[in-house]
């Protein structure tokens, strides 16, 4: 995996600042998944870490709001923020036309395509034929399973409560294929030993109707001044060369936009 071990110092103070010191009915409540490396992961000591983690810090920063991280499994997220738990989401959480029938989004603060993943002696391609009567893995309640249902009626489509788990039923041959973020493919799986046996099949998936406008942060209807200061603190950090660092931390290239052409 593509890491920086480093921060400059102004951002690496500012990072492990959860906190600012502000009254106890200022703090911002986010809800965080803690399975999705190199976006959500836990250390061994518990510590949350990874892009979204870094993210939603480096936000409250720039509001100056005090933060509390809490962790909640992805099938919950929605229904979580809805009962209050928290107030926002910040767990790469795809905008899309279903989910706004329920929740608000800030503006966009990355965007990636999906990719399936295989072995690389597969003797069938990544197209709705190729896949037909094959065992596609994809995590539960994510943009993948929408869209794999929709392309690939006729696959079986086996549903995970993580990512981690897709993976790991791959490499153990219960599923032929997997549909995912490519950038948690490259850098979760096939950059590790357990994937040193497959590769991407097909190309990039960016189907609007499934996948969105890219990734944003959720926050319950009719929170439309906490909606609008997290996409006013995404775009201060993208001007002010917080993001880029964080960015910079975890991978080769800007993953505001996607990736570059070529990739």
């Amino acid at each position: 995996m593509f890491r920086k071990t480093i921060l400059s110092s102004a951002t690496a103070i500012a990072l492990s600042a959860v906190a600012l010191p502000l009254a106890a009915q200022d703090t911002l409540r986010i809800g965080v998944e803690g399975a999705y490396p190199p976006f959500s992961s836990k250390e061994s000591d518990g510590r949350l870490v990874g892009f979204d983690i870094d993210i939603a810090k480096a936000l409250c920063v720039e509001m100056q709001r005090e933060c509390e991280l809490v962790e909640q499994e992805w099938d919950g997220m929605i229904p979580a923020l809805k009962a209050r738990k928290f107030d926002a989401i910040v767990a790469s959480m795809s905008i899309t036309e279903e989910r706004k029938r329920q929740i608000d989004f800030s503006d966009k603060y990355y965007k990636t395509p999906s990719r399936l993943v295989a072995s690389k002696d597969a003797d069938f391609e990544g197209t709705p034929e190729g896949l037909a009567g094959k065992r596609i893995g994809v995590q539960r309640g994510a943009t993948h399973q929408c869209y794999a249902e929709k392309l690939f009626p006729d696959a079986e489509i086996v549903l995970y409560g993580s990512q981690d788990e897709v993976f790991r039923d791959l490499a153990l041959g219960r599923v032929d294929a997997q549909l995912s973020d490519s950038l948690i493919a490259q850098e979760s799986f096939l950059s590790a030993e357990a994937g040193a046996d497959y590769a991407f099949l097909g190309g990039d998936h960016t189907d609007v109707e499934c996948y969105g406008e890219g990734v944003g942060i959720a926050v319950r209807k009719g929170e439309d001044e906490l909606r609008e200061n997290l996409s006013k603190a995404i775009a201060a950090i993208r001007g002010n060369g917080t993001y880029a660092e964080i960015n910079d931390t975890y991978f080769p290239f800007d993953i505001y936009g996607g990736r570059p052409e070529g990739e």
